[in-house]
């Protein structure tokens, strides 16, 4: 009887707890008040501001309220949003690696606070905090389903601290209105709040989210409601000018060069709604550099945009089509340019603009225009590229989006042919996400135009997918035709028909140390239409994952692989090789299991490895990367992928490694410096990154970068440079 009454009960407070975040609410008073964002909680209007209300836990369990609560208050006046957080914790061991701005949450003490200002389900700003008041800023759009939505590189200036006492912390962020868009004379925006626990290993939220759906999807949030209407979004014209003097050697020709560059951004508000961002000859070099990486494949691999003019409001622009197969739009192509030997080379911007944004609380429109330079010596044309891209909100969180790209070369240059004078995409594409994120899906046509267009210059997709608490699905279909192209997209290859569909079913122990565990199955298949359909791609992949309650996890899964070669290929892209024959098929299979400790740890290593057949050969993979935590200070890490091929004779055998040491100190909340070695001998490179950044003021940095590569067969020097590099933000 009393087990049976001990049940009743906890399925009551369930359902209570449920029903109070059904329709979670508060409200944000109006005070005149002078508020001090020094992380103390002294003034007295946080005594008498609403308080947000409990937080809900999201792991290890969803369905009871935190161990250890969250308080949030929130007041405005004329200018600024005022956020008061005092969070509970075990003790005063908090987890922070490292003192750098624009951390991401995972393996870390933090609490991130989401605000949904046109109440559309679709994009939201995040600002996040840690114990120590390192800060964070990120927008997030496609309405959360992913990461590929969460860009952590927008920045924009607010200010908050935190102070530390025994058994809690306490934070204070003065926001101003001034770095969101809203509706002139709102009273209500969306809300959310999440936050790391690292010593009690507890994550939990201000509304409560089910563990199968993503802790920063938008279909989980309360409403907070202001005492008095907000005015009108007034964003300030900010002017960033950079001066950038950079001196390099090229040791395979021998020449060298210094320059000194002058240029900057503005952004400008247009209404309360949209950016009209504005770049006269831009320096987009990178100062962060990318990773590097083994590639196996026979395809190109994509690599995320860090440059700051293309970030806000970016899902306007990059999400349209498959963003694995057929993305029309990838803005790195932008700057990028092939020289007349075939090779990927930079191309300068000459400037451009960006207007972005919210026209009503329903229709989104983006329009860029970027003119890059001529290159006469490598014979590259001054190319105008544009896009125009409308967004219009359908049903509760679903959107209906159109796009017009086109590539214009300038000028009569004899090495201009034909056939590259323009390149044009239209195309129309559905984005479906339900009010409870269950349903969730993509629907898309694209038409490219270009000179002696021919037929096949489309590209479709269907993808549609279902997550529930126990089955997680989705099916995804991709055509590119054989002629479609996209000179500003990221398509990987033509003349195929695709086929991906994943079956995951996840069990929830109610006892012991695992959280999760699930069976997935995930077969993928290509077709060629140009093959007389032809099958040449199969891949099917059997996973069974554990994610444990100490925040480790580990898997393993069993891949069967067929591949048609339609034309000869050296995986291991050794010069001079014999490549494996075309015009036949290849089968293989592998086995592979992987393990990631609980990164919040002082020594933390994640790893896989894998061993099968490969073509007509076998291969043996190891990857890990082992961090050192030494905090706040210091951050060391490891990274190590080793490829064994064995390929029988007269094909090439290889063994190749890829070695990435990086070294991370942060001085202060200002001063970081970063190393980053990356050995390569399947590029035949060991590259040099050192970087000291020093923000002497809000979002204004001085870099002094230091990249080195030196040949490794050989050791010499290949490329070496030294970059000085100087921006100021400027409100106005």
């Amino acid at each position: 009887m009393t087990k049976k009454l001990s049940a009743l009960v906890l399925l009551l407070l369930f359902v209570a707890v449920r029903s109070q975040t059904k329709d979670k609410s508060f409200t944000v008073k109006h005070t005149s008040d002078k508020i001090i964002t020094d992380g103390i909680l002294d003034e007295p209007i946080w005594q008498i501001a609403e308080s947000a209300g409990e937080f809900q836990q999201y792991f290890p369990s969803d369905n009871v309220p935190a161990e250890y609560q969250t308080d949030i208050r929130m007041v405005t006046d004329e200018t600024t949003l005022y956020v008061g957080i005092k969070v509970y914790t075990p003790g005063e061991d908090y987890i922070i690696p490292s003192l750098e701005r624009d951390f991401r949450a995972s393996g870390n003490d933090n609490i991130s606070i989401i605000f949904d200002t046109f109440n559309d389900g679709t994009n939201a700003f995040l600002f996040g905090i840690n114990p120590y008041g390192v800060r964070r800023e990120v927008l997030i759009s496609g309405g959360g389903q992913s990461l590929r939505g969460f860009t952590t590189s927008w920045d924009v200036k607010w200010r908050g601290e935190s102070k530390i006492y025994k058994g809690y912390y306490t934070a204070e962020m003065a926001i101003p209105l001034t770095s969101f868009k809203f509706a002139e004379g709102e009273t209500k925006w969306r809300f959310q709040s999440y936050r790391f626990d690292m010593q009690s290993n507890e994550r939990s939220n201000w509304f409560v989210i089910p563990q199968n759906q993503s802790v920063i999807n938008l279909a989980f949030m309360g409403d907070m409601y202001f005492e008095k209407p907000l005015g009108r979004s007034r964003t300030p014209l900010a002017l960033i000018p950079y001066v950038n003097a950079i001196t390099d050697k090229d040791f395979s020709t021998d020449t060298g060069e210094t320059s000194f560059k002058v240029g900057g951004d503005a952004k400008i508000a247009i209404g309360n709604g949209m950016n009209l961002d504005v770049t006269v000859n831009p320096d987009f070099s990178n100062v962060e550099v990318d990773d590097i990486f083994t590639n196996l494949t026979r395809f190109e691999v994509s690599l995320p945009e860090r440059r700051q003019f293309f970030v806000d409001n970016n899902d306007l622009f990059g999400s349209f089509g498959g963003s694995r197969d057929a993305n029309p739009f990838f803005s790195r192509r932008i700057g990028i340019a092939t020289d007349s030997s075939g090779n990927s080379v930079q191309n300068d911007i000459l400037g451009g603009i960006r207007l972005s944004g919210k026209l009503n609380n329903n229709l989104r429109l983006g329009f860029l225009n970027i003119q890059t330079a001529k290159d006469e010596n490598q014979e590259i044309p001054s190319n105008n590229n544009m896009m125009f891209a409308l967004q219009q909100k359908v049903f509760s969180r679903s959107n209906i989006g159109m796009f017009f790209i086109n590539r214009q070369a300038f000028g009569n240059e004899d090495f201009i042919d034909e056939e590259e004078t323009y390149n044009r995409v239209i195309g129309v594409d559905y984005n479906l996400a339900s009010e409870d994120n269950v349903w969730f899906g993509k629907f898309y046509t694209h038409k490219s135009f270009q000179p002696g267009d021919k037929k096949g210059n489309y590209s479709a997709g269907a993808f549609l997918g279902r997550n529930t608490r126990f089955w997680n699905v989705f099916t995804d279909l991709a055509y590119v035709g054989d002629d479609f192209r996209s000179d500003l997209g990221f398509i990987r290859r033509n003349d195929i028909i695709k086929s991906a569909t994943s079956v995951q079913r996840l069990f929830w122990p109610k006892k012991g140390s695992i959280n999760n565990h699930g069976l997935e199955i995930f077969p993928i298949i290509t077709w060629r239409p140009g093959l007389d359909y032809k099958k040449t791609d199969r891949d099917i992949q059997v996973n069974y994952n554990f994610a444990m309650k100490n925040f480790s996890q580990f898997g393993f899964s069993y891949a069967n692989s067929y591949i048609f070669l339609s034309d000869s290929f050296d995986p291991t892209s050794t010069e001079g090789a014999i490549e494996l024959p075309g015009d036949r098929g290849y089968t293989f299979d592998a086995v592979s299991f992987n393990y990631q400790s609980n990164q919040a740890n002082v020594f933390a290593i994640e790893a896989e490895s894998s061993v099968g057949s490969f073509f007509n050969g076998s291969r043996f993979s190891m990857g890990a990367e082992a961090t050192l935590r030494l905090q706040p200070k210091v951050r060391l890490s490891l990274n190590v992928n080793y490829d064994k091929i064995s390929l029988p004779d007269p094909f090439p055998s290889a063994d190749l490694w890829l070695v990435s040491p990086r070294v991370g100190i942060t001085f202060s909340k200002s001063i970081f410096w970063s190393t980053l070695f990356q050995y390569s001998n399947q590029r035949d490179n060991l590259g040099i990154n050192s970087r000291l950044q020093w923000r002497f003021a809000p979002l204004s940095d001085l870099f002094i970068v230091y990249n080195d590569n030196y040949a490794v067969n050989l050791f010499e020097p290949k490329f070496r440079s030294i970059n000085l590099k100087f921006t100021y933000w400027l409100n106005i």
